[in-house]
């Protein structure tokens, strides 16, 4: 993380003002470990957040203006406090926005302007949830400064709710929830209908996870994943015809989905809702395996689940298929898998120490022959969840 110091020059340069003025927040971009696009369907995921992510730092104004900038984009955004809307010429400025639409939509006023200043560690566009990032933080930051209460629960569903309502993605709970309520050393088995969730300690021991960018930009809101989401929808409105209660596919046994599958009139629909209750599924043996440290089994899920989310899900790619086949072509790698929406972002695999400088080597030039794109690998640790930052690291 660049340094607080440098960021609060800057934020002087930028904003004018005085340092001692002037907080500091942060939160992680986080990787799905397994339980990819079961989310929205109300079933298991089983995040983590990371340690590197999104800083903010902020200060109050005195007057009832907002004032974005950005260490990684060039273009500063200043907008009235009581004029927030959206508006797609402000690009990534729009998250911050949509967070203090969502506030007053919940009864919160903002009692003054504030200048932000982000200074991003996640790529754009990797799929490691960048936007839930900004969003979580800005939440966090602006609650803090308010005085009011900063439960990170309730701030990851303000966070979703921003993003679906205000942005237009009908994103799910996951990356909020991840970004807001991770911790050190520990994955999230989160339960998205209900909200229940443990923190399960990943005990890696000898391996790395290893996240491979395969630097093919992705956009949610241009991507297919409204129509895999109304997709999942049609397929609960067939089963309704045995289960008239059912809302969610995660609500569904895999056992139940088996013996009823056939309710679900289209091919295409059919296979969307199998590999989601069969995700979930995964999800739940994913939990026990590493219980018992069976990091091998752990790695032959994130096999499986990537091969559904390939075949019948079909949200992988070409270029998300040459990276994972390329990583379980090198000794060591227990398994590999594609994690976030799909449509290009990022892979996750678990690498033996001992391997991981091979991995890169490989696995780079495989990747690069096979699309022509030059990719970019992050050796991970597991962090902590959003919070305000002290002295000067």
């Amino acid at each position: 993380m660049a340094q607080l110091t440098e960021l609060k020059k800057r934020f002087v340069e930028q904003f004018g003002g005085d340092v001692s003025s002037i907080t500091a927040f942060q939160a992680p971009g986080r990787v799905n470990l397994i339980g990819e696009h079961t989310d929205y369907n109300g079933g298991a995921v089983f995040p983590a957040a990371l340690t590197f992510g999104t800083t903010l730092l902020i200060a109050p104004r005195e007057d009832r203006r907002l004032g974005f900038a950005s260490t990684n984009f060039p273009a500063e955004k200043e907008v009235s406090l009581d004029e927030v809307a959206f508006n797609e010429e402000d690009d990534w400025a729009n998250y911050p926005k949509g967070i203090v639409w969502e506030l007053k939509q919940r009864g919160i006023e903002l009692s003054r302007g504030y200048n932000f200043l982000y200074h991003g560690e996640i790529p754009n566009g990797s799929g490691l949830s960048s936007s839930a990032s900004i969003e979580v933080v800005t939440a966090y930051a602006l609650l803090t400064l308010e005085g009011k209460p900063t439960d990170t629960v309730q701030i990851a569903l303000w966070s979703q709710h921003a993003e679906n309502e205000f942005i237009g993605v009908k994103c799910g709970i996951m990356d909020q929830f991840a970004v807001a309520n991770g911790r050190k050393d520990h994955a999230i088995h989160l339960d998205c209908d209900t909200l229940k969730y443990e923190l399960v300690p990943f005990r890696s021991g000898d391996y790395k996870l290893v996240i491979g960018n395969t630097n093919k930009r992705r956009g949610l809101v241009d991507s297919k994943y409204n129509e895999r989401r109304s997709q999942c929808e049609q397929a609960v409105l067939d089963l309704r015809a045995a289960f008239p209660e059912l809302t969610l596919l995660g609500q569904l046994t895999l056992q139940q989905f088996e013996d009823n599958a056939h309710l679900i009139a289209d091919e295409t629909v059919r296979r969307r809702a199998r590999h989601v209750v069969e995700e979930i599924d995964r999800v739940g043996r994913s939990i026990e395996v590493l219980n018992k440290d069976d990091l091998a089994a752990f790695g032959q899920l994130m096999n499986a689940s990537h091969d559904s989310l390939r075949d019948l899900y079909e949200v992988t790619g070409e270029e998300l298929d040459a990276m994972v086949d390329a990583a379980r072509s090198v000794p060591g790698v227990l398994g590999s898998r594609m994690t976030g929406a799909g449509f290009g972002g990022c892979t996750v695999s678990l690498v033996h120490q001992d391997s991981v400088e091979r991995f890169i080597s490989e696995v780079g030039e495989k990747y690069e022959a096979a699309t022509g794109l030059k990719p970019a690998f992050y050796v991970c640790d597991i962090g902590d969840g959003v919070g305000e930052l002290k002295g000067e690291a």
